[in-house]
């Protein structure tokens, strides 16, 4: 008897460490922006995005294991909106955010925040975060599969 109490117990144990294991899975750490040129949507993409949305924009980047949804394909951005570029809505997401968050959490940074304060300080802050925003914006557009 006092072996099946044991192996109960062992048993319990087991499933609770491997419980415990399955509900530890990969995590996207997070990092202080780095400075990048706010003239080169292309660099800022790289550095900023690709890690969940991947080189290509189609949401395959190295950390998008670790969140709840599958990042945005962002090469379909006009195709999913009748063949034409949102441009301001794309803008505005990324200054700003979204209402309702697209990850199902609040695993998107918003950006807006992130890149102001790269140029803290500067007597144009707000000058160069539209300069950032509005050429990462144009770098996605060119992103967008015909």
């Amino acid at each position: 008897m006092p072996n099946r109490i044991h192996v109960a117990f062992v048993a319990g144990l087991l499933a609770t460490a491997a419980f415990g294991i399955a509900q530890t899975g990969p995590v996207v750490k997070q990092v202080p922006v780095s400075p990048t040129s706010a003239a080169s949507g292309k660099q800022m993409y790289t550095t900023y995005c690709a890690v969940c949305h991947g080189a290509d924009g189609k949401g395959g980047g190295p950390a998008a294991i670790a969140l709840k949804s599958v990042p945005t394909n962002l090469t379909e951005l006009a195709r999913d909106n009748g063949g034409k570029f949102p441009e301001t809505h794309i803008y505005s997401v990324l200054q700003f955010g979204m209402e309702e968050p697209a990850h199902g959490s609040k695993d998107m940074p918003v950006w807006g925040p992130a890149l102001r304060s790269l140029d803290r300080g500067s007597p144009s802050t707000e000058m160069l975060e539209h300069q950032r925003l509005a050429n990462l914006t144009n770098y996605l557009k060119t992103l967008q599969q015909q």
